[in-house]
């Protein structure tokens, strides 16, 4: 048999060839770049830690518990700090924590009181035609109203999506959301009761999932998974054609004459790598319309101050900051108050974000540009004085799909592809779900799907990408 080629090395990738490789089933993971991770990369320095990317990993599904126990990282995890529970937004330039509660909401100045009634209201509100695709903005102001969308729900979006709910797809976006709609009638129903139908899956929301990292940041879940792929990584590898020949796939690499067979291929590099396939041998379908899908640009901008130049007690996650306050960033994690480790002594570490749809034009500037504008916007809102005594920068020209109203044509086109040419798979992040932890359950997903179709009667050996028959190891 040959290996199923798995093309990118991000955290999909490398969690669908574990869990391949579980099965004692082989797998060659092709990845253009010289390491493995994506955009998950942690560095250490002068006694700062940075994540390039994700800060954290939410414990939503069992999937992602029994992935951290199988890679023998449990001992490694580190919770967030309890502490650290508060979630701050941001009204009339001040931080407001987010209400946690039904009695914290109605006493909370986030929100005025005729937003607060208005609210009440929402469960005799109609639900929409399930046929029909609204944005989120249009979702959110016809069950909620306008100052959840511009107070709640817009620094949501910027927090998470980098984006615009005028432009987002409430039923791709947020299938939950809309699920909560469509099957209760009402949000608030929805969340009471769907509560217990994720008690039942052993599942639990994003909202109040546990969060962990690691002593040493998230690059310890890549090179946890590395060494248990060592063998099956073809690193510099840039996938440029995939063909089909009878029951095989032939993946081509750039720089290399001969094209490999393979049983499989699973796509799990960004969608705009992949419309730069060439898809031959599967009626003429192509991959080129998944450029079509935003990848907005943005900047993660990481900045020490010792802890005395600091006025805010930073006793929380974060803040988030709503397109009409003004501010320049989307928004900041309080990443010395999540974990230890994160900071020298005397000193903190805070996270923010600049650009997604709001801003674009700022992602792309300089890093000392970049910090100055952080380093003011932060002094307005925590009260930072004096200079950043630790700066780093990160730009992604291309950071997070948007699932777009429309999405669906994207979604549909993949699994047309998937029932016409078999052997082919897709999931990450363009699919099903941005989160870290969606890409982590993703990953597990696709392998239990490709397991079943690489299992073929009379199959008696392994084949490497290049090489004779080996054994194989979990």
């Amino acid at each position: 048999m040959h290996s199923i080629a798995i093309i990118g090395g991000g955290i999909t990738g490398l969690t669908a060839a574990y869990r391949l490789r579980q099965m004692n089933l082989p797998v060659t993971v092709y990845e253009a770049s010289a390491r493995l991770g994506g955009v998950i990369q942690s560095v250490e320095k002068d006694g700062y830690l940075a994540e390039f990317g994700p800060n954290t990993v939410l414990e939503t599904s069992p999937k992602i518990v029994a992935l951290i126990r199988d890679l023998g990282l449990e001992s490694r995890r580190l919770y967030s700090n309890p502490a650290a529970g508060k979630r701050f937004l941001v009204r009339n330039r001040r931080l407001v924590n987010l209400p946690g509660s039904p009695f914290a909401f109605f006493a909370t100045p986030l929100f005025s009181w005729s937003a607060k009634l208005r609210l009440l209201a929402e469960p005799f509100i109609r639900r929409s035609d399930p046929e029909i695709e609204e944005s989120l903005a249009d979702f959110v102001l016809r069950r909620i109203g306008r100052e959840f969308l511009d107070y709640a729900i817009n620094p949501f979006v910027a927090g998470v999506y980098a984006g615009d709910p005028a432009r987002l797809s409430v039923k791709q976006a947020f299938p939950k959301l809309h699920a909560l709609e469509q099957k209760y009638g009402s949000l608030i129903k929805g969340q009471i009761l769907g509560a217990r139908e994720r008690r039942r899956r052993a599942e639990v929301s994003k909202q109040n999932a546990p969060k962990f990292s690691f002593e040493h940041g998230l690059q310890e879940l890549i090179d946890a998974l590395g060494r248990h792929l060592e063998g099956a990584l073809q690193m510099r590898s840039r996938v440029t054609r995939l063909q089909r020949r009878g029951a095989d796939w032939h993946v081509t690499v750039d720089g290399r004459d001969r094209a490999i067979p393979h049983a499989g291929v699973l796509l799990a590099a960004p969608a705009y790598r992949l419309a730069e396939l060439k898809l031959e041998g599967a009626d003429d379908l192509s991959l080129a319309p998944l450029g079509e899908i935003q990848y907005p640009p943005v900047a993660s901008v990481v900045l020490g101050f010792r802890r005395e130049d600091v006025a805010h007690p930073l006793d929380g996650f974060g803040m988030l900051i709503p397109a009409v306050e003004g501010f320049r960033i989307l928004g900041t994690i309080f990443s010395s108050s999540l974990f230890p480790h994160r900071a020298p002594s005397g000193h903190v570490t805070l996270t923010s974000y600049v650009g997604g749809t709001r801003s674009p034009e700022l992602a792309g500037r300089g890093g000392a540009e970049l910090a100055a504008l952080v380093t003011e916007d932060l002094r307005v809102l925590l009260g930072v004085r004096g200079q950043p005594t630790f700066c780093h920068h990160v730009y992604y020209p291309r950071a997070i799909p948007q699932y777009e109203v429309g999405y669906s044509r994207f979604k549909q086109l993949m699994s047309n592809l998937e029932h016409q040419a078999p052997g082919l798979f897709f999931a990450g992040h363009y699919r099903d779900g941005i989160s870290l932890g969606d890409s982590m359950a993703s990953g597990n997903d696709v392998a239990e799907r490709i397991g079943p179709f690489l299992v073929k009667p009379g199959a008696t050996s392994v084949e490497t990408a290049g090489g004779p028959s080996v054994p194989l190891h979990s």
